[in-house]
């Protein structure tokens, strides 16, 4: 009997070690992912304040592509080195949100469509309708004039495969919604290295994506736009 506090001093002796352990491989494992989030940004350059996208501790950059435009021209991410461009998903027969994304990105347009170092990126999720004609029809409706916004077209799976896995913007066939496709109504911005770019929000963490459809949100882009032209 006169055994038994010694035996539970000495299990709780063991409990304490054990828990001393635990929060030492907890501290190793999560403190190195915030320091290599940071430190990768603090390498980039940042004059304009505004965030890198990070994954996997890496600064996200724009996939590489090559389609077609309505002009039957092939543009490649090649012809966008060097400019700060936007980038959305859309299809042409879209009943619901992709006018309105349109008439947005058409305010970007008149504010830098006529810069050399600008340009916009608006990738067709229904290129067996959308052909490099049915896109030129489609600018043209909406009175596109800027030589640097091009409506793209290509391989369909191609193209989903950029924006699922490249971007992180779903884009996907649903035959049960108007149009029989679905897709999230961002922008995305990228900077004249390729990099995803965006603001912070208050707790410091970049936006990631604007709303299209949002005029508030334009007109964070229109502004974020300018402070990378100035980078």
């Amino acid at each position: 009997m006169k055994n038994k506090p010694y035996s539970y001093v000495g299990f709780a002796f063991i409990i304490l070690i054990f828990g001393i352990f635990v929060v030492r491989n907890y501290k190793h494992h999560a403190e190195p992912r915030n320091t290599r989030l940071n430190h990768v940004e603090e390498e980039l350059p940042n004059k304009s304040g505004l965030g890198y996208i990070v994954l996997n501790n890496k600064a996200r950059k724009m996939p590489a592509f090559a389609f077609t435009n309505q002009n039957n021209q092939t543009i490649t991410n090649v012809d966008f080195e060097g400019k700060v461009f936007v980038v959305e998903f859309f299809f042409t027969t879209c009943p619901s949100i992709c006018p309105i994304m349109t008439k947005n990105m058409r305010v970007l347009e008149k504010e830098y469509g006529q810069k050399k170092d600008f340009g916009i990126a608006s990738f067709t999720i229904n290129p067996s309708v959308d052909t490099p004609l049915k896109l030129k029809e489609y600018a043209e409706q909406y009175g596109v004039t800027s030589l640097n916004w091009h409506f793209l077209t290509g391989n369909r799976d191609t193209m989903f495969e950029m924006a699922n896995k490249g971007l992180n913007i779903f884009a996907g066939i649903n035959p049960e919604v108007a149009g029989g496709f679905e897709h999230q109504g961002f922008f995305a911005l990228v900077d004249q290295n390729g990099y995803l770019r965006s603001r912070k929000d208050q707790y410091g963490n970049p936006k990631i994506f604007y709303q299209g459809i949002d005029l508030k949100e334009v007109t964070m882009i229109k502004e974020d736009i300018q402070l990378l032209l100035d980078e």
